[in-house]
């Protein structure tokens, strides 16, 4: 299943890569619903091949990628993305 990330919780750390701790939105169709899922449950999910996620910016979809900080922990960023997940963290904050 893939699905469009529309907003992320995010924590007071400092460190980019630690800030984000679960993304949500709505799934899509005429039954829609949000949903809301921990990082690591969506790292988990990518790398299983269960889900895939986006975001929109502007008129087109910017996939969503698992990426390792140099310290070797797995986090969320956009293929767009250079090394940290700036468009994840520019997406509004929500519960």
């Amino acid at each position: 299943m893939t699905y469009r990330i529309t907003f992320v919780h995010k924590d007071s750390r400092f460190n980019p890569y630690e800030q984000i701790t679960h993304l949500g939105g709505t799934s899509g169709g005429p039954e829609s619903r949000p949903w809301k899922i921990s990082q690591q449950a969506a790292i988990r999910g990518i790398e299983t091949g269960q889900w895939s996620f986006y975001i929109n910016s502007g008129n087109r979809q910017i996939n969503v990628v698992v990426g390792i900080n140099r310290f070797g922990k797995k986090y969320l960023k956009t293929q767009a993305d250079a090394n940290e997940p700036d468009r994840l963290l520019s997406l509004p904050d929500c519960c």
